[in-house]
């Protein structure tokens, strides 16, 4: 959902605009902030702890045109700092712990990093969606190269080109790739 996709639907209904993003991105926060109030809070922190990731987000949203693109990264923010803001108060409170040593909670403790994971998937949804616009041949050209790992030679032979060929087309679909990339934000780290 983009900035302008919801400055739109709270034009029509605010109601309507909240319950949307509800329904969109509210796993997505539970997921941010259970994972970091699973070792010091109860269900009844997490929960509150979501309902005011919401909150934050419909009061201070800038629903102007100057935000573009995708509110993903600016809701996985605010639920994280909303989340350590929490984990500070509890740990200090010295609130109830709940312990993974539980029978119950046994299952949930993983050593899976869930904000790596879904800064990982999103990094990969954005990447497969830019090599998709570059069109035919390129998307399929690449996509064989580095997921597939094909040689040129034998790419060449499923879009009907030489190997020769292939090669200048994916260095200048990379060329591409790389300035799509770099507009959406993602930049390669040295």
């Amino acid at each position: 959902m983009t900035a302008s996709e919801l400055k739109a639907a709270l034009e029509r209904s605010p109601a309507e605009c909240h319950r949307a993003l509800m329904q969109e991105y509210g796993r997505y926060v539970y997921t941010i902030v259970y994972n970091k109030l699973r070792s010091c809070g109860t269900n009844e922190d997490i929960e509150e702890c979501v309902s005011d990731v919401f909150a934050d987000l419909f009061i201070s949203f800038d629903y102007s045109d100057d935000h573009v693109g995708d509110v993903k990264g600016y809701i996985g923010t605010l639920a994280k700092r909303t989340a350590i803001d929490y984990y500070r108060r509890l740990s200090a409170a010295g609130s109830r712990t709940v312990s993974a040593d539980d029978e119950d909670m046994a299952e949930l403790a993983s050593d899976i990093n869930v904000d790596e994971k879904v800064d990982s998937s999103e990094l990969r949804r954005i990447l497969l969606a830019s090599i998709s616009s570059l069109g035919e041949p390129d998307s399929t050209i690449l996509i064989q190269k580095f997921y597939y790992g094909l040689s040129s030679k034998e790419i060449a032979e499923h879009v009907s080109m030489t190997a020769s060929s292939v090669r200048s087309r994916c260095t200048r679909a990379m060329e591409k790739l790389r300035a799509a990339l770099a507009q959406a934000g993602i930049t390669r780290e040295g």
